[in-house]
């Protein structure tokens, strides 16, 4: 048992403030995180966390390197130290994703802000919604657009962007998001941008990145083109790979392979041939769909309710059934005043699950008139009619061919995992509701019904309710209970398909964010025509931690021109099925939003009808693809963004013994404090303890049973430093005031050789702990110095003072005066002050160096304005001279003077540019100047100290 005066040390190193640059910083971190980190990961924290003067940084390792943890990380930290107004921008269908992960790996409950829950807020509460104490806010970048007065009037401490490269034309006039959350953020002073893909197609996107960031890394844009895309090649990219050092940074996956073992993807293609009633009905519903004039879309909505109706069609008769029912109410209702006229969006929302998040990226606006003249309303009643006899048709197939294809799939696919020895386990996705239901009732009777589970939006099924039940009752008193149903029920439904289930079907929008490493076989029943929906669903299965390669399915109808070529776009220019990893950064980043090119397929399928004009339709979307993927600037990026595999995995190397080292020093420690604070309140073993009883009544929220520390296995509640008993006992052994008093420190027991301390056995002396708090830069750190020495005035060197107070003592009463301040030998007193002013030292020669750091890019920014004004001179210089050239050879005198006209206007703007460069330059000057002299403020160290504990010790 530790005696109080360890504890107390422990619990400041547990829990003080460390600089942002060791693995130290990220100590709570590392012991709380429910996921074992990788060395890449830490350090990509390290390197966001680093330079407390940055604006942010561009963390851009290549796709499948757990970008999202490694913000998880930054996030995690910001809250550990009380920096808790966190913003999480994200595509609309990663929301869930998002949520779930920090809620899984880092106990760190967010919030997903959208238009339900944000007009509920404002209406019921009166605040800005985004203003939120509980976790980050998660919102999509189309809410955060619309939003962004709201997003402006946060103080963010942090700002995370997510597949940021839809970010990077932000210079464009045309891209209103980039160009309107980068006003929104300007403010923020810490931003971490996520992307695979920072340079696509062209340098400028470099600049639009960072300038994201933070505007004074470069000049401006013409600047920008001036220096890096006129200079040679060679000078030019030494110069902004220099520039890009401090702010972006890049691991590729092959530098990570000794510590991450990635499984593959194998591909399986099921043909299905419709029968005949199913190509009839699809023929009259396709033909249907692309009529000029439908009463039964909105206007507003056209394009989007399109989409979702082709999808369905594909999907099953049964899907497409229930929208043809549902589309001939409304119309009715259009007829029929009495009746309230459903929204149409909503209503297919129900069982196309991923409208709502479609449609958060969708451009239409759903205003409509629904007013109709009595021309109007024969032709809606002959719609309905239409509508009405589409449904009956649908109806009346009670076989789907792509179902029967389904039992032979399964077949094959299990025979397939059976070879791989891996788990007899698949999901099968699909975009609809209603066809889950089929494929349940489909496969109820077969070999397979046993271990069904189904899984969708809702999950308020009888099936999915009862499992939650008995879940709730078997872990009662845990940590896995969060007590969010919604949370809970997702989570008994994955243990149910991982202990007892064969086959998971899920609906797109419900298998956001689950993790499913157990299962290798996924069918894709529905195909999305968003090949980042695809590999997210893939990613489901083929994640870090699987053990198998994974087996996908894909059903295709090779009858059907536009579905045969959707899958060969999808297979061969995405390789999303195949091979390692999947999609490559290129083809992800050249389609930037998913739902434009999901928009550009559905279009084919609403314009086209015969094979040759799908053909040529697809040959000219993969031509356009092809033209984004631009080999030059791939070349580029890897000159600019990537550092040498040796250099990087040298780095790794030593990354993951200190995170590592660090995490079990921290476990350890804060399981040793919990044992001696908690007293008789808790019996302890190798793995965790038995909390029996409450140390402080006043403890809210903290349950009675087992604890045991994140990623160690068993039921138990998860101990980690941030949580309400932890907090407790580091708190009580950091206030609690120690009086004067000798401890015996047990060299044997400790069990370990210490040869540096061995010579001390047998001596007596002083130990004194001081903690020395240092602000600077706009942040603050914590430092215990420990220094001792014998009864001989002898000075314990360099860590010995830190090992002895790791060994096993005991406390004894005090030799000295028991009263009063102790009289500290002379040479201890200056050796407390020797290794202050060493630290003070070192703080300072650091931040000096992020100081000298942030005036080379001010330095480099005023450079570049400066040069953006004699760039302007320069090219009317230039024109100038042209001018003369074509005055001297005009045919006409009238010509002549037009020309000597248009060069004395030239040379009058070049005389008053000349003028002025000057005194801008001096403005420019005057401004470098001006933020130089407010970051030395920041450098100014304000230090304070006090004495811990003193202590008289002696080593047996």
């Amino acid at each position: 048992m530790l005696t109080p005066y360890q504890t107390q040390y422990y619990a400041w190193l547990l829990t003080r403030r460390a600089a942002g640059d060791t693995v130290e910083s990220l100590a709570s971190t590392l012991v709380d995180a429910q996921v074992d980190l990788n060395p890449h990961q830490v350090e990509a924290a390290l390197f966001a966390c680093r330079n407390p003067l940055s604006r942010g940084v561009i963390l851009a390792d290549e796709v499948g390197l757990g970008k999202t943890i490694e913000a998880g990380l930054v996030i995690s930290q910001h809250w550990a130290e009380r920096r808790r107004r966190i913003l999480i921008t994200v595509p609309a269908n990663l929301r869930k994703q998002w949520h779930q992960e920090l809620q899984d790996k880092f106990g760190l409950q967010g919030l997903i802000l959208e238009a339900k829950n944000y007009n509920a807020i404002r209406k019921q509460e009166r605040r800005n919604p985004f203003q939120y104490d509980d976790g980050p806010v998660i919102c999509s970048y189309q809410f955060a657009k619309a939003k962004a007065n709201d997003v402006q009037a946060i103080h963010w401490d942090l700002v995370v962007l997510d597949e940021a490269h839809r970010l990077r034309n932000v210079y464009k006039p045309s891209n209103v998001i980039a160009r309107t959350l980068k006003e929104a953020l300007e403010r923020v002073h810490s931003k971490v941008l996520l992307t695979a893909t920072p340079l696509q197609n062209s340098l400028l996107e470099l600049y639009g990145l960072v300038s994201i960031i933070d505007d004074r890394v470069f000049g401006d844009l013409d600047s920008f083109r001036a220096q890096f895309s006129s200079q040679s090649r060679d000078t030019a990219f030494a110069g902004l790979r220099a520039r890009l050092a401090p702010v972006c940074k890049r691991t590729l996956r092959r530098q990570v392979q000794p510590y991450v073992s990635y499984t593959a993807r194998r591909a399986i293609v099921q043909e299905f041939t419709p029968s005949t009633e199913e190509k009839e009905l699809s023929a009259r519903v396709a033909d249907y769909l692309r009529r000029p004039n439908l009463k039964a879309l909105p206007d507003g909505q056209r394009q989007l309710i399109s989409l979702v109706l082709w999808k369905l069609l594909a999907s099953s008769t049964h899907a497409i059934a229930g929208a043809l029912e549902t589309m001939a109410n409304r119309l009715q209702g259009l007829i029929e005043p009495i009746q309230e006229v459903p929204n149409l969006a909503e209503a297919l929302d129900e069982d196309y699950e991923s409208l709502d998040e479609t449609a958060d990226e969708w451009d239409e606006s759903a205003v409509t008139d629904d007013k109709q003249n009595a021309d109007e309303q024969a032709a809606i009643a002959e719609e309905i009619a239409e509508l009405r006899q589409f449904k009956k048709l649908a109806t009346s197939i009670r076989d789907n061919a792509k179902g029967k294809a389904l039992l032979t799939a399964l077949e094959r696919a299990f025979a397939e995992l059976e070879r791989l020895g891996a788990p007899k386990k698949a999901i099968i996705f699909t975009e609809s509701k209603r066809t889950q239901e089929y494929l349940l009732s489909l496969l109820a009777e077969t070999e397979y019904g046993a271990g069904i589970v189904l899984f969708n939006g809702a999950n308020s099924d009888a099936r999915a309710q009862a499992i939650y039940k008995e879940w709730l009752q078997r872990h009662q008193g845990t940590d896995r209970v969060t007590g969010s149903k919604t949370a809970d029920t997702r989570a008994a439904l994955v243990e149910q398909f991982k202990e007892n289930g064969t086959i998971m079907i899920a609906t797109e929008a419900g298998a956001e964010g689950i993790n499913l490493q157990f299962c290798s076989l996924v069918i894709n029943y529905d195909l999305p025509w968003n090949p980042q929906r695809i590999e997210q669903r893939i990613g489901r299965c083929h994640r870090y931690g699987q053990k198998f390669d994974v087996v996908v399915v894909n059903f295709v109808d090779r009858s059907n021109e536009a579905d045969a070529r959707v899958y060969e776009l999808l297979a061969q220019k995405f390789q999303l099925f195949e091979g390692v990893f999947g999609a490559s950064d290129e083809v992800l980043g050249a389609i930037g939003s998913g739902v434009d090119f999901e928009r550009r397929i559905a279009e084919i399928y609403q314009n086209c009808r015969d094979p040759e004009t799908i053909q040529t339709s697809f040959q000219q979307l993969q031509n356009d693809l092809s033209n984004e993927i631009n080999e030059a600037m791939v070349k580029t990026r890897q000159l600019l963004l990537e550092n040498f595999d040796e250099e990087v995995q040298e780095k790794l190397r030593v990354r993951a013994e200190d995170s590592v080292a660090t995490r079990s020093r921290y476990e350890k420690m804060l399981i040793d404090i919990s044992r001696a604070e908690l007293g008789g309140c808790a019996e302890f073993d190798d793995s965790g303890f038995r909390l029996l009883r409450l140390p402080d009544q006043q403890l809210q929220n903290v349950e009675l049973g087992r604890y045991e520390l994140p990623r160690r296995s068993g039921d138990a509640h998860l101990y980690r430093i941030g949580y309400p008993l932890a907090e407790w006992v580091t708190h009580q052994a950091k206030s609690r005031v120690l009086p004067n008093a000798r401890l015996i420190f047990d060299y044997d027991a400790y069990g370990t050789q210490v040869s540096t301390l061995k010579a001390y056995r047998g001596q007596v002396g002083w130990l004194a702990v001081k903690l020395v708090t240092v602000e600077a830069l706009g942040s603050q750190e914590q430092h215990l110095i420990v220094a001792a020495s014998t009864a001989d005035s002898r000075i314990l060197i360099e860590d010995d003072p830190e090992k002895l107070l790791r060994f096993p003592a005991t406390s004894t009463s005090f030799t000295g005066e028991s009263g009063g301040e102790v009289q500290l030998p002379i040479v201890l007193v200056e050796d407390l002050e020797t290794r202050k002013q060493n630290l003070l030292r070192e703080i300072n020669q650091r931040n000096l160096g992020y100081f000298q750091q942030e005036v080379e890019k001010l330095d480099a920014w005023a450079d570049d304005l400066k040069l953006g004004l004699e760039q302007e001179i320069k090219e009317i210089d230039r024109e100038v001279k042209e001018i003369r050239r074509t005055a001297a050879t005009a045919p006409t005198l009238d010509e002549k003077l037009h020309w000597q006209k248009r060069q004395r206007e030239l040379e009058t703007k070049r005389n008053k540019l000349r003028r002025e460069l000057f005194d801008r330059q001096d403005e420019i000057e005057s401004q470098r100047n001006d933020l130089i002299g407010q970051l030395e403020q920041q450098l100014q160290q304000q230090v304070s100290e006090q004495i811990l504990f003193t202590i008289e010790w002696e080593l047996i």
